[in-house]
């Protein structure tokens, strides 16, 4: 076994069994007085069948809550939700709760493969979790009973079969949105919040821009933790629930056989093969965006080193360009972190920002009210100070670019005729051995926090004078540079797995030199030619830079949240007049000079 699979093993082991779907919000000013409606909650079975001609069986089990105002003469609207990875249908309760008070119908299930329902998880995969979905949306158009011979004929319908119903649910309870609605044109809207675009860059992320802008694909640097802790989870899940279906423990525990391999593949060549990363993108909304025409309303975390701002960005860039209705929010938490009150709570929702964001989307698509949905695109100024709702906190101010540029070794100058000649190299240890540290990823929250850093010669960073007034970061700065590392030339010959890998990133330096890393976040490359210019998209953040502080750009040659190259191969930096590095800020406020 090789030194780092030792050490992934180890690691995996410590891991903390997780729930991963909304963060826990915060306590929130009360709201004002009202009147909520009665309802009544019944648990429910569902025989489903998934996969290929859908062969498979499984069984969901769900709770129906129906408030006392819905009949068959008065009908209302259906909401479908489902939990985070490794949840269950309870975790949903709070948000059922509010929302059949609020009238709607709301059915709350397990995925596949936890919380009671049977089968192995397939990460949301429309051939599976979504035909799931697609029979549950029967059940609520009336053509479908549960185990118990229970039917419902409450729901507003647009057409006989076609129910009018939204879903709204985060994390692994977003993607199985995308799924259903990939698969069933009768959903009328969805609401997925901190969920992924693509998982081959959830789980193995390369953010190297190509000429056309966009990323260049391919695998990245494969999430150590975030990946072993989820396998964990899932698998533990399946254990657990073995009485439900005791089948989906041969073999892959709880997993299909590409996803044991995923993981097999990454511990020991770095990154997962091409048939592992086919299975993950055909189980990710990038794959099938062209099937998906209901409208969205995209809610992502700044707090998220799991399913970052960009994947947000991807999926709402790919609905506006095919002509969907969207509009994308990022909140203040996410998975590596809370959110600040008065910004998301679902079970109280009139009382936050977001919650009446969703409020008003849903009255809009599903009740068919006249309401303002908010802005196409707002952000959370996390420097914003406030009482209650968050709403003031909230800007959908248009960012515009500003060049800095790397000069000699170690300084970072705004205007280019300042740039001098210069390089600056560092080499990584031998074995993967992280030298660098920005976040735990999973175990983050459970743990004291430790600031990051990065070790004495593993990492080249460069460094700007004191801003003069405050500047405001709004979205992904990118990074140009140009390397030199011969090594790493006839490395990258061997393949992908034996290409250069490096991590960029942006620190916010006080007065007093403690160094913020955003969120703590990170942007790993997996360089396709050392031969050839660079550019890195560096993390999406909302971010003050205060006047006084200084930025630093860091290059850095591995991180303990990722797999990183084994081999060492030694880096130099190169900037010149004629051809700086460059970093590009996306800032909605002068910066200082």
């Amino acid at each position: 076994m090789p030194m780092r699979s030792a050490r992934s093993v180890a690691v995996v082991l410590a891991v903390p069994l997780l729930l991963t779907g909304l963060p826990a919000a915060p306590a929130q000013a009360a709201a004002p007085a009202q009147a909520a409606a009665a309802f009544s909650v019944r648990t429910l079975r569902f025989d489903v069948r998934i996969g290929p001609q859908g062969a498979q069986r499984c069984v969901v089990v769900a709770d129906l809550y129906r408030p006392a105002t819905a009949s068959a003469r008065k009908r209302a609207p259906a909401l479908l939700t489902t939990n985070g990875f490794g949840g269950s249908k309870d975790d949903q309760a709070g948000l059922a709760k509010a929302f059949a008070q609020r009238g709607y119908v709301v059915l709350a299930y397990s995925g596949l493969g936890a919380g009671g329902s049977g089968c192995r998880i397939t990460l949301d995969h429309p051939a599976y979790d979504g035909a799931a979905a697609r029979q549950l949306v029967d059940f609520l158009a009336g053509r479908k009973a549960a185990r118990d011979g229970t039917r419902i004929n409450v729901v507003r319908m647009d057409a006989p079969g076609d129910p009018r119903v939204g879903m709204v649910g985060g994390s692994y309870g977003g993607g199985a949105q995308f799924a259903a609605a990939g698969v069933d044109r009768r959903i009328d809207t969805i609401v997925p919040m901190i969920t992924w675009n693509d998982l081959r860059y959830s789980l193995a992320p390369n953010n190297q821009v190509a000429a056309s802008g966009r990323l260049t694909g391919g695998p990245g640097a494969t999430k150590l933790l975030w990946g072993l802790g989820f396998f964990a989870l899932g698998a533990y899940r399946g254990i657990s629930d073995a009485r439900t279906d005791p089948a989906r423990l041969a073999g892959c525990p709880n997993f299909p056989t590409a996803l044991c391999q995923a993981v097999g593949e990454s511990l020991w060549y770095g990154v997962p093969r091409p048939a592992s990363l086919a299975y993950l993108h055909a189980a990710s909304v990038a794959s099938y965006m062209s099937r998906i025409r209901t409208p969205t309303l995209l809610i992502q975390g700044q707090a998220d080193s799991l399913f970052n701002l960009q994947e947000s960005q991807a999926t709402y860039r790919a609905l506006a360009a095919r002509g969907t209705p969207v509009k994308m929010i990022w909140m203040s938490g996410g998975h590596s972190g809370a959110g600040r009150p008065g910004d998301l709570d679902l079970e109280r929702p009139a009382t936050n920002y977001v919650g009446r964001r969703v409020l008003a989307w849903l009255g809009h698509y599903l009740w068919g009210r006249r309401a303002d949905t908010g802005p196409g695109f707002a952000y959370f100024r996390p420097w914003i100070r406030y009482q209650g709702n968050a709403a003031p906190a909230y800007s959908s101010a248009p960012s515009r670019p500003q060049r800095l540029y790397l000069s000699g070794r170690d300084r970072l100058v705004s205007n280019r005729s300042q740039v001098a000649r210069g390089r600056a190299a560092y080499r990584n240890p031998l074995g993967g051995w992280p030298t660098s540290f920005s976040e735990l990823s999973v175990l983050q929250n459970a743990l004291v926090s430790v600031p990051p850093s990065d070790a004495l010669g593993s990492a080249a960073a460069w460094t700007s004078a004191p801003l003069k007034r405050p500047t405001d970061v709004a979205g992904s700065p990118t990074l140009t540079v140009r390397l030199s590392s011969p090594a790493a030339e006839r490395s990258q010959r061997r393949g992908v797995d034996g290409r250069l890998v490096l991590f960029a990133k942006l620190y916010d330096i006080a007065p007093d030199g403690s160094a913020t890393l955003a969120h703590r976040l990170v942007s790993p490359v997996r360089v396709s030619d050392v031969r050839k210019p660079l550019t890195v998209r560096l993390p999406a953040i909302v971010h003050r830079f205060a006047a006084g502080h200084r930025l630093r750009v860091v290059i850095a040659s591995s991180d303990m949240s990722y797999l990183g190259n084994r081999t060492v191969l030694p880096v130099t930096v190169h900037t010149d007049r004629d051809r700086p590095g460059v970093l590009t800020l996306p800032v909605t406020s002068r910066p200082g000079r």
